[in-house]
């Protein structure tokens, strides 16, 4: 996979020579160029923002340094034969960052990051970009940074780990929070390793049954117990049908219970507010 990165503080993005991303870049299996934007602009204050149109505070991106950039970094991607590019646009204003969509970008060949400073970027490069390839507008919280270079690092180290070989066990993410199939809406539940005791605190007995059924049913339990205390929201907007008989019993021990209106099974709703704790 390559990924280019076009951004006023190329510095900010040194963290991606560090960690699996690092490890990653060093074994050829992802390849990191971050560009300065500011190499795309001509006049002796290297300009890259202006006053916006119909007025308000702040300042906006120009499109002249961000369409050379763009167009620079295409030519040379397409010259080295890396496959069809995405654009992929941090922005607060974008649809959520969530893992599903991590996986379908860890699917494609060559990412291209605009993060974004001040008010953003003028929107006619994001329009005339679109009309050349697939364009990602995604927010990573509900919550607005000074730039969208925090995003990038977000956004990078989430499809990474995912390519393959990047982790050192296959089947690490399987069972990670968001992860496709059985724990999709779910968070992962705690996690337990040596010494068995530690400041007169142990290792829920389960875990040292060696009882793999068991263990599996008490992560699963878990699961559903962090998810219930701290999104809600995941358990009511799940589909019924990811819940066996044995969720259910534990959802209705948390205090929830199935739409009386759905048929067979409609969807969770808390039954009795706070019951879980």
């Amino acid at each position: 996979m390559r990924l280019d990165v076009v951004t006023i503080f190329p510095e900010y993005l040194e963290p991606l020579n560090v960690s699996l991303v690092g490890k990653a870049r060093a074994r050829g299996q992802l390849g990191v160029h971050v560009h300065d934007l500011r190499d795309w602009t001509y006049d002796r204050h290297n300009t890259v923002d202006d006053t916006p149109y119909g007025g308000g505070p702040g300042m906006v991106m120009k499109t002249e340094p961000w369409g050379d950039a763009l167009d620079s970094v295409l030519a040379d991607g397409y010259e080295t034969g890396c496959g069809e590019p995405a654009l992929v646009v941090p922005t607060p204003s974008g649809r959520p960052f969530t893992q599903e969509l991590a996986v379908h970008l860890s699917e494609r060949p060559w990412l291209i990051f605009t993060p974004a400073r001040y008010e953003g970027i003028d929107r006619r490069v994001v329009d005339e970009y679109a009309t050349r390839m697939p364009v990602y507008e995604v927010s990573i919280g509900d919550y607005v940074l000074a730039g969208g270079e925090a995003a990038v690092l977000v956004v990078t180290e989430a499809v990474a780990r995912l390519l393959p070989g990047v982790l050192g066990n296959a089947e690490s993410h399987r069972d990670d929070s968001f992860a496709p199939g059985a724990m999709a809406n779910l968070l992962e539940g705690p996690v337990h390793t040596k010494p068995p005791q530690w400041r007169g605190r142990g290792i829920p007995d389960v875990l040292l049954s060696g009882h793999h059924g068991k263990i599996a049913r008490w992560r699963r339990d878990e699961a559903l117990r962090r998810t219930t205390a701290n999104r809600p929201d995941l358990i009511e907007r799940c589909d019924p049908a990811a819940f066996d008989k044995k969720d259910r019993e534990m959802l209705s021990i948390l205090g929830w219970q199935p739409d009386p209106d759905g048929e067979p099974y409609g969807r969770f709703w808390r039954r009795t507010p706070g019951m879980e704790e």
